[in-house]
């Protein structure tokens, strides 16, 4: 998982970087500069979000699988648990 964060945020950078040099040695009015800055911090934003909600759904993921993990080790210890108290009961029975 820290490989793709860490090529997101390169991906990312690259990004920024290349539109802020495009946008600056552009031969554009201060109007339209101002205006494509704005919807490139627009993109930046939905972009961080997109990702944001990516990694919640990994999270809740990997949540979910390691609670039924949990889930399904106690109930098989329950069993083991139940198992040896009766096998248990059973020797002092006799």
């Amino acid at each position: 998982m820290s490989d793709n964060k860490d090529t997101f945020f390169a991906f990312l950078l690259g990004g920024i970087v290349g539109a802020a040099i495009g946008i600056l040695y552009a031969p554009k009015s201060g109007k339209e500069t101002r205006k494509n800055i704005k919807r490139l911090s627009e993109d930046i934003v939905d972009n961080v979000n997109d990702f944001s909600e990516d990694i919640a759904k990994t999270g809740k993921k990997i949540y979910e699988e390691g609670r039924e993990k949990v889930l399904s080790g106690k109930d098989k210890i329950s069993e083991a648990f139940d198992a040896g108290k009766k096998a248990f009961e059973k020797c002092s029975k006799s």
